[in-house]
């Protein structure tokens, strides 16, 4: 078959099937996917092609840029990244289960070719091309992290310990639920057999997370440890801390959380990726990101500790978001048995349940995936609208999910008595499913299309190292860790001693800092870069034969500018102050300094010297000479009208605009923050301009199917007349023939059958009229529907790369809203170095105020 035209917002799911005659009615299904906004359930056995489905939906997902996270427990979900548009032998061989080629009693070689031939037809059969292959993989950035494991991504989480950024106060009962979230976690994590939410410790570590969260201060597990030992309250209810909890049973308590840190693979756990949904869900450039959380290698405390993290960072990420009627992103859960269970409360089950009731109003969407549907929450199967039921074996989970669905349809408001559910699944073969959606009338019994990504079962570890290689930066420190301290050579670290230090001032130098006029400011930039490490910087360190003796410490002179810029612009509601802190060289030589050459100060204004410094191990200080036309007060003066002159003209706040939305990027949003939002409000208006197009083609094809109707019930009823009328002709001919035989000769008679001949013309005359207009009808309708479909399509080719089509407004400050604060003279160090006494200081010089890289 053809594959169906792309169309943004809707997902090409397969084809409806005919489940009596089991074949394939060539009617392509496309799945709105704003109905995911009210979630979806997947439930099918082992064999049922649930896979293939979730595979399939998540690929649409990525071609339509939703980003989405998947918690993926078992590692079936890895096989999105084996996407193969050349579908050559080469390109499966490394995935191939060699297994599953012994069994066939085939070489690895020629299972890879008969896989390759066997996904090449499977994709031709339905329409699937290298193009929408290579489409799929430019469409979003996909990525496998392995918490606990070094074999993909990693995920710190640190990140996850950290005070939300929303005010405490106002998002009290939020943060609250965070925390019980994260507290039962971690005592789950410690392996802690308590009450996650009403024990002593439960309460305790409760009690420390609001007190450092309220103060906006992050928590790490050192931090939480000694927390345990010494609380920082006083009181818990109407007790004292340590009668609420003794001092000695506390310590057992942060004894088992030390342990646990001091575990030789804790430490994983604190390295990689910070767990931030929104870097998680978009990259640098605002690409959406489709992330995989691998957890099959984790035990199940450890898992439901990951799973419980992500889903209450997911629920914060959310509830920062704007309201929206479009699908933003995706919350993928591909075995969610465990995790929602229908009695027990794991920590992982409030905030999934949250996730489900309130996640529509942002525009978030949750697949759920199980084949174990007696074990899933009643109220976690009532909030999903659509259902995918695929073969199910155990009539258990038959009566489960009937009574779901029917639940599910009365909470809609809908009603399920025309329609034999139990019926429709008991049929369900492999790759056919059921789905049932609120948004739609009737259900649908449809066959899944094929997948474009390679479908070889779940990734071992190793496989998703050798997928997420070329992803890991080698010898990189984890994000959000400070990088570790240079590390210089054993010389370096020795204080070298300066044999004869000079006194006096080399060439061009002055042995003390010279007299300025009292009136100007004068400041000294710290140092930033050690004699030892310029020394060692030059390769030699002193002593060395042929090598570096000395360093000099020389400080020149320059203008150091500290004003604010307002930029305002009332209609895009901009009122932001830029600080500008510049320093401009001085030429030495007497020509006017000129802020067109001018640099941001490396360091922060406030931490400038009063006086310069003066370390032992090397000569000096020593000071250039400060130029006449910056010695005085007035001179400074006029050199800092010439500071606001420069900066009124020049300098400029280059605002990222899209025309066509009508939007512009605020004074505290960063471009990639902008790409995102931009990308939201084009899929929105692209929704809303497909909305308002098919409400009005409705209203015309509406018209037209009612013409058609009753054009149809006009051609029944000259159809009946037709045949009545030929009845009645032939009756009357044979009357008339009868009558000829019996010498009963009447002309009325044959007038009579005259008139019924003409009656019978005329009433075949009336089906052909009949017939021709529903042919023209019909080709009106088709020829609407086409209309639609193109209109569609340009609504969604000039939406789908809104963020091409970026431009820059630029934004210029009027003359009051330059204020220049001070003009002063700033001392900038350097290191000369010299070497065997043979070379002058200046010949190898090297800025000493910022650390060499």
């Amino acid at each position: 078959m053809t594959i169906p035209s792309e169309k943004l917002g809707s997902f090409y799911l397969g084809e409806e099937y005919d489940i009596e005659h089991s074949r394939r009615l060539n009617i392509p299904l496309h799945y709105d996917a704003r109905d995911l906004t009210t979630h979806a359930i997947c439930v099918g056995m082992t064999g049922s092609g649930k896979t293939g489905l979730c595979i399939g939906l998540l690929e649409e997902a990525a071609l339509d840029r939703i980003p989405t996270i998947m918690i993926d427990p078992k590692g079936d979900i890895t096989n999105l990244l084996l996407q193969f548009p050349d579908m050559k032998p080469e390109n499966f061989r490394p995935w191939i289960n060699i297994d599953d080629a012994r069994r066939k009693n085939m070489s690895v070689d020629d299972y890879a070719a008969a896989t390759a031939e066997k996904w090449k037809t499977g994709l031709a059969d339905w329409g699937i091309g290298p193009e929408r292959i290579r489409s799929l993989g430019d469409s979003a950035d996909y990525t496998i992290y392995t918490p606990g494991s070094d074999a993909g991504l990693q995920v710190s989480i640190l990140g996850s310990l950290a005070a939300p950024k929303l005010d405490f106060e106002s998002n009290r009962e939020m943060i609250g639920d965070r925390i019980s979230g994260t507290v039962s976690a971690l005592l789950g994590l410690a392996g802690l057999k308590v009450d996650p939410l009403r024990s002593r410790e439960a309460i305790l570590l409760a009690g420390i997370f609001e007190h450092f969260w309220k103060l906006g201060e992050d928590m790490d597990l050192a931090r939480l440890i000694l927390s345990i030992q010494d609380p920082p309250l006083q009181q818990v209810g109407v007790f004292n801390v340590d009668t609420f909890f003794p001092r000695e049973e506390r310590f057992e308590l942060a004894m088992a959380f030390n342990n646990l840190m001091a575990s030789p693979g804790f430490q994983s756990w604190l390295e990689g990726d910070p767990l931030d949904i929104d870097q998680m869900l978009f990259a640098a450039d605002g690409k959406p990101r489709h992330s995989i959380f691998y957890l099959a290698h984790l035990p199940d405390s450890e898992r439901m500790f990951f799973v419980t993290l992500i889903l209450e960072n997911m629920l914060s990420w959310m509830r920062q978001q704007a309201g929206t009627t479009s699908l933003r992103a995706l919350l993928y859960f591909d075995e969610v048995f465990g995790f929602l269970p229908p009695v027990a409360e794991p920590p992982s089950k409030r905030p999934l349940m949250t996730m489900l009731k309130q996640a529509r109003a942002f525009g978030v969407g949750c697949i759920l995936v199980t084949q174990n549907p007696v074990d899933i929450d009643y109220k976690g199967l009532t909030n999903a609208g659509t259902w995918f039921i695929g073969k199910l074996q155990a009539e258990r989970d038959k009566e489960r999910v009937l009574d779901g669905l029917k639940n599910a349809i009365n909470e809609a408001g809908g009603s399920h008595a025309a329609i034999d559910y139990d019926s429709l699944i008991a049929k369900l073969g492999s790759r056919v499913f059921l789905m049932h959606n609120v948004h739609e009338d009737n259900p649908v019994v449809f066959h899944t299309r094929w997948a474009m990504s390679y479908l070889r079962g779940p990734l071992t570890r190793p496989q998703v190292k050798q997928l997420m290689q070329n992803k890991k930066t080698p010898a990189s420190s984890p994000p959000g860790k400070p990088a570790p301290p240079i590390i210089l050579e054993k010389q370096a670290e020795t204080v070298l001693p300066v044999a004869n230090k000079q006194t006096q001032a080399p060439p061009g130098y002055l042995s003390s800092q010279p007299l300025l006029d009292p009136a100007i400011s004068q400041k000294f930039l710290p140092l930033g870069l050690t004699s030892r490490e310029a020394l060692v910087s030059f390769g030699k360190p002193a002593g060395h034969a042929g090598g570096i003796q000395e360093a000099t410490l020389l400080y020149k002179p320059a203008l150091f500018g500290l004003a604010d810029v307002h930029f305002v612009d009332k209609k895009k509601r901009i009122n932001e102050k830029v600080e500008k802190k510049l320093f401009l060289n001085l030429s030495g030589d007497g020509t006017q300094p000129d802020w067109q050459n001018a640099e941001a100060l490396p360091v922060d204004h406030n931490r400038l010297l009063g006086e310069p410094e003066k370390p032992e191990d090397a000569c000096g200080p020593f000071f250039a000479p400060v130029q006449q036309n910056v010695s005085s007060k007035r001179k400074i003066t006029s050199i800092s009208k010439q500071l606001a002159d420069w900066l009124y003209y020049n300098e400029r706040k280059n605002i990222a605009v899209h025309d066509a939305l009508q939007l512009f990027q605020r004074a505290d949003e960063s471009l990639r923050n902008f790409t995102i939002r931009l990308q939201q409000a084009a899929r929105e208006k692209r929704d809303r301009e497909i909305d308002a197009l098919e409400e009005k083609f409705e209203k015309q094809l509406e018209r037209l199917e009612k013409r058609l109707r009753r054009e149809k019930r006009e051609l029944a009823e000259d159809e009946l007349e037709h045949e009545n009328r030929k009845r009645q002709e032939l009756f009357s001919i044979g009357e008339t023939v009868i009558g000829f035989f019996m010498g009963k000769r009447s002309s009325s008679r044959i007038g009579r059958t005259l008139n019924k001949r003409r009656m019978t013309a005329r009433a075949k005359a009336d089906i052909e009229e009949s017939m021709e207009e529903i042919d023209e009808l019909q080709d009106d309708i088709s020829e609407l529907e086409e209309e639609l479909t193109e209109k569609i399509e340009d609504i969604t080719a000039k939406w789908e790369h809104a963020a091409d089509t970026l431009g820059n407004d630029e934004l210029a400050p009027r003359r009051a809203d330059v204020n220049v604060h001070s003009v002063s003279i700033v001392w900038l160090p350097y290191w000369s170095i010299s070497g065997d006494g043979n070379g002058l200081p200046g010949q190898n010089t090297v800025t000493a105020f910022e650390r060499l890289s």
